[in-house]
């Protein structure tokens, strides 16, 4: 009897501490909360507790373009002629202003890589039930230079496509595509030079295991289409390969 008793005393005694610990966690998380609460990164709005990365009201508000819906879209007419792909589509439209270059500059250049997941989450819903995503193989992200990478610490790709690897099954690889060539961010270039990309600055690294695989090819801002058909023309060159392109976002007229 007594040994239940101190059992049960023990039993008792680890619920109540088990109880404080995780009432000091609450509220230590909303005193982190009220001292450096979080901002929606679309609008710098505070977030309520039921948000995470960007407001409600910007969700409603953000550009979707609704291209999975449609087998001809302005984002697969940029590569007619050019290249051959099976699919293209992007989540959003780009423009200088608005919600949507708010994201991609977060993401992109202030270490804001939870946007990646988020969208890449919330896009995969939109995607699961396409045919075409069940031939997709291999998803790979544009490669940033080795020098790029260690300069700016991550690629800002690689959590849209991670997520979209993991809620569509699909194998994630960011070692098949390389850069070959140091450049100027696009940011930093005018029209013509967006147009230009060597046909040297990408390269590739296959085995026969890569042959007649389809790549999912991803981007994070689509202008005019110049280094995804770049990157398309390597990958193109493994024997009897696939290609479709899918982007966070498009410039879907001159005036970005």
């Amino acid at each position: 009897m007594g040994n239940q008793t101190q059992l049960s005393d023990k039993l008792l005694n680890y619920l109540y501490i088990s109880t404080l610990k995780l009432k000091a966690k609450k509220m230590f998380k909303s005193l982190i909360n009220l001292l450096f609460p979080k901002v929606c990164l679309g609008c710098n709005s505070f977030l309520e507790t039921n948000e995470t990365v960007i407001c409600t009201n910007c969700r409603h508000e953000l550009p979707l373009t609704n291209y999975h819906l449609e087998a001809e879209n302005e984002l697969t007419k940029k590569f007619y002629g050019r290249i051959e792909i099976q699919f293209g589509s992007a989540m959003i439209y780009y423009h200088k202003k608005g919600i949507a270059h708010e994201l991609i500059h977060n993401l992109k250049y202030h270490r804001h890589q939870e946007i990646g997941t988020f969208l890449g989450n919330w896009y995969a819903e939109d995607l699961k039930n396409l045919e075409i995503t069940k031939t997709f193989d291999v998803i790979i992200p544009v490669p940033l230079h080795k020098k790029r990478l260690k300069e700016r610490g991550y690629n800002q790709v690689a959590t849209f496509a991670k997520a979209l690897s993991e809620n569509l099954d699909i194998a994630y690889d960011d070692s098949i595509l390389v850069r070959n060539i140091y450049s100027k961010t696009q940011t930093q270039k005018n029209f013509l030079g967006r147009t230009d990309v060597s046909k040297d600055v990408f390269g590739t690294n296959f085995t026969e295991e890569n042959h007649g695989k389809h790549f999912l090819l991803i981007d994070d801002v689509i202008t005019t289409g110049s280094t995804l058909e770049a990157c398309a023309r390597v990958l193109l060159k493994i024997p009897n390969a696939k290609l479709s392109i899918i982007s966070i976002s498009d410039t879907h007229n001159m005036g970005f």
